[in-house]
């Protein structure tokens, strides 16, 4: 039996939640990105980091929110130790 065989999709309630938080964090994020640039960064110069880690912290949310998290979490590691648990 494969490891990944044993990781089926199941919905959470409380991963939603938290991913929900999360999207909303990373919303607000991104309308504020450019005060967040000028008191915590180098300003204008760092607009599209600080733009694209928000972006990025949004679709960790809907990833968290959808509970697929766990899918990728074990198809990476299958592909790290698949050869180790197959023998």
């Amino acid at each position: 039996m494969r490891y990944n065989d044993d990781m089926d999709y199941e919905f959470s309630v409380a991963w939603f939640i938290v991913g929900l938080m999360v999207v909303v964090v990373g919303g607000l994020f991104v309308k504020y990105h450019q005060w967040v640039a000028d008191n915590f960064g180098g300003g204008v110069g760092s607009y599209d980091k600080y733009k694209l880690a928000a972006l990025i912290t949004v679709a960790v949310g809907l990833v968290a929110m959808l509970n697929i998290h766990t899918v990728f979490l074990a198809w990476f590691f299958g592909m790290l130790f698949g050869g180790i648990a197959n023998g």
